[in-house]
C-alpha cells in the first residue's frame, strides 16, 4: 500500500531558543521535529504514551537535519511529518520545518527510532501492537 500519513503542527519561536545572532539556534530544531513527532503520535494514535502502555519504547538511534533558511525569534514555523512505511522494527519519519511568514523551508530533517522493551533490549521485528496500528490506519493488509 502507499498511503501517506502525514501531520502539521505550528511552533513558536521562543526568546530561549534564539542566540546571539537572534537567528534559532541550530540544536532547536531537533526540538521543533520532536514537536512534531508528538503532534503526529497524537493525530494519528502512535504517541509515546500509546507505545509504553504496550511496554516498549521507541528511543531515537539516527537524527539527520539539513538547514535551508533561518528563523528568528517571534516567527512561526510549520512542522510537517511524515511517516515512511517499512517492514522493519523502526519508525522512519521526515520533516520539512517552514516558516509561516513566506512558507519557505527552514530546515528538512529524518528520523529513526526502534523498539526497546521496558529492560531496554533491542526488538528484532515490529511488535504486535504496532502491526495493529500499521492495520487500523491503511498501511498493511
Amino acid at each position: 500500500m502507499s498511503k501517506k500519513l502525514t501531520d502539521k503542527t505550528e511552533v513558536t519561536v521562543r526568546f530561549n531558543e534564539v542566540d546571539s545572532m537572534q537567528i534559532v539556534w541550530h540544536g532547536n530544531y531537533v526540538k521543533f521535529m520532536e514537536d512534531g513527532r508528538e503532534s503526529f503520535g497524537r493525530k494519528h494514535g502512535l504517541g509515546y504514551l500509546d507505545v509504553y502502555r504496550n511496554e516498549t519504547m521507541t528511543p531515537i538511534v539516527k537524527i539527520e537535519v539539513d538547514y535551508k533558511n533561518k528563523v528568528e525569534y517571534g516567527e512561526k514555523v510549520i512542522v510537517e511529518t511524515t511517516y515512511h512505511n517499512t517492514e522493519t522494527a523502526k519508525i522512519e519519519l521526515s520533516y520539512v520545518i517552514r516558516r509561516s511568514s513566506d512558507n519557505k523551508i527552514a530546515a528538512t530533517g529524518r528520523s529513526v527510532q526502534v523498539f526497546v522493551n521496558l529492560n531496554h533490549e533491542l526488538l528484532l521485528y515490529p511488535p504486535q501492537f504496532y502491526l495493529d496500528w500499521k492495520k487500523s490506519v491503511g498501511l498493511i493488509d
